[in-house]
């Protein structure tokens, strides 16, 4: 199932409306959809290196706003079932105390999924059902999709499709690694 959903992205990349199809697909990832929105946005900057900032931008908007739909999923489905469920097996404490921690570093877990290989659908949602703070939440992941997106596009409309293996097998390892130590560097520089 997986693989078709994939096969069928890819082939929206060569579509008329293929930037409709990258913006449709960079929305419904940030909540829902498994393919992440790099399969269509490689291709179209391969095809058309001079629309590269164009489709980044296109990406960038459309998952903030995805973003904020699965924020909006995880805020009403905690008041819908979440919380009949947590009262129901005597979790409701555990989760406030889950909630305030989470939402303490929320922002850097906005980022790093924002920018890494870790779905970011997964903290849209959990932020909303933590009620972490909405303009923190718009702002990071303002700036964690674009720095995503606007990095892939520069790399392939500056060096083309030889850098394509590199983004598809690595860019997620180079992504980690860099919030790794920045997130190290910010702790090293609070407490040592």
């Amino acid at each position: 199932m997986i693989r078709r959903l994939y096969d069928r992205t890819i082939a929206l990349a060569g579509h008329r409306h293929a930037l409709w199809a990258l913006a449709a697909v960079a929305f419904i990832e940030s909540s829902v959809f498994p393919i992440p929105p790099d399969v269509l946005l490689i291709p179209m900057i391969l095809a058309t290196r001079s629309r590269a900032f164009t489709f980044a931008a296109v990406a960038t908007m459309a998952s903030v706003l995805g973003g904020m739909l699965g924020y909006a999923i995880g805020w009403g489905l905690m008041d819908a079932v979440g919380w009949p469920l947590l009262n129901f097996y005597g979790k409701a404490d555990a989760f406030q105390t889950l909630s305030a921690r989470f939402n303490e570093w929320g922002g850097w877990a906005v980022l790093i999924a924002g920018v890494t290989p870790f779905p970011y659908k997964v903290i849209t949602i959990f932020s909303g059902t933590t009620g972490l703070n909405l303009p923190l939440f718009i702002g990071v992941s303002v700036l964690a999709r674009a720095m995503r997106f606007f990095l892939v596009a520069a790399l392939l409309w500056k060096f083309g499709a030889p850098v394509r293996d590199f983004i598809e097998r690595r860019l997620g390892l180079v992504f980690t690694v860099f919030v790794v130590l920045l997130v190290g560097g910010f702790y090293a520089l609070r407490y040592l």
